[in-house]
């Protein structure tokens, strides 16, 4: 099959996501293979994760900050060994725990530029509450979710993603479970950057992960990743140039919302579907906005995306300027210690382990 190129979008918003973040000296420029660890890739052959890590390690000398300012966390999964691999700090931490970490990372230190690195099993059910409060704090990160849409690393068992129907190990029978959309769920959360790419359009993948490092606040991008082991061939109708061309929505900033001959319009419901354009009958296509304020239109979007995949938008669905919790929370310390006549030293510190709100115990 052969992956048919999307069409790169002008993204508006918040562009201010590496304002603190030093940046390399002038007449420094690192390469891909500065971002590039001695560690063995690990993967089982024709994995996503290899080209998505490949875009990552291509894409991160552009964005022209220090490889000790790039902070990578990951959770638990086969996306978990990215870390491992990108020539920066990082942490492998606990199932569904990452975002925790990270922001307490970004809020302590917004000299860096903190990314999470998660699959849609350990972001969407151990980890979905702490995901969901990261997306609605707007905490500063870059956040990769990788769906393939089944548990790869414990062999296979339905994912908070999987379709209704889906047979695996752990459901003969097929799956009961109505399924997450994960970009559904972080318009929901008020996330202010949320996109769809996918592993095998490394145009589209690098230049949506540009936008997400570029953003100010929470950004969320859900990457359709094929696992060539235990769910082969699941976004195949997206990677062949016919189907794609029937099937993907390109959402192009400043733009009519079309896919091939059909173009997006107001449903009857209230909701979005595809009409063919010969068809409008008077009624107004709809034009791509991801600066607007109200998510309305992106998240009847994103509903579009049934499991069928008959259309599934493809890009940014929406990028907004919204305070950041990191930058309110630092806003509140600074505040606090001008009033107490600047930050606290040792002393204070001994004081208040030592004063009269403390007990002793025999």
């Amino acid at each position: 099959m052969t992956s048919i190129p999307l069409q790169i979008p002008t993204y508006r918003g918040s562009t201010e996501g590496l304002r603190d973040v030093p940046h390399l000296d002038e007449g420094v420029a690192l390469k891909k293979k500065d971002f590039t660890s001695a560690s063995e890739v690990r993967w089982c052959p024709g994995c996503g994760d290899y080209a998505i890590l490949a875009a990552v390690q291509g894409f991160l000398p552009e964005l022209g900050i220090r490889r000790e300012n790039i902070v990578c966390i990951s959770g638990i999964g086969c996306a978990s060994r990215f870390p491992y691999y990108l020539e920066s700090y990082g942490m492998h931490s606990i199932h569904g725990r990452a975002p925790t970490i990270a922001t307490g990372l970004a809020t302590s230190r917004p000299d860096l530029s903190v990314w999470i690195v998660t699959g849609d099993g350990d972001s969407l059910s151990i980890g979905g509450n702490h995901l969901i409060h990261a997306l609605r704090r707007n905490v500063n990160l870059t956040i990769l979710l990788f769906n393939n849409r089944i548990y790869g690393l414990t062999k296979g068992q339905y994912s908070p993603t999987s379709e209704i129907g889906k047979v695996t190990k752990s459901t003969p029978a097929g799956s009961v479970d109505a399924p997450f959309d994960p970009v559904s769920l972080a318009l929901g959360a008020e996330a202010t950057f949320v996109a769809r790419t996918t592993d095998s359009d490394r145009k589209q993948l690098t230049s949506v992960l540009r936008a997400a490092a570029e953003h100010r606040g929470a950004a969320l991008v859900e990457i359709f990743q094929n696992c060539p082991i235990f769910n082969d061939g699941a976004f195949d109708v997206l990677k062949d140039r016919e189907q794609a061309e029937a099937r993907i929505v390109r959402l192009v900033d400043g733009e009519v919302i079309r896919s091939g001959d059909r173009v997006a319009v107001r449903a009857a419901g209230g909701g979005v579907e595809m009409v063919p354009e010969a068809e409008l009958g008077g009624r107004e296509p709809l034009v791509h906005d991801v600066a607007a304020t109200d998510p309305s239109q992106a998240f009847a979007l994103a509903r579009l995306s049934e499991p069928g995949m008959g259309s599934v938008p493809m890009g940014v669905f929406r990028s907004v300027a919204r305070p950041t919790y990191d930058d309110l929370a630092r806003e509140q310390v600074a505040a606090a210690q001008e009033k107490a006549g600047g930050p606290a030293t040792d002393a204070d510190l001994e004081a208040l382990l030592a004063g009269n709100d403390t007990w002793s115990v025999a």
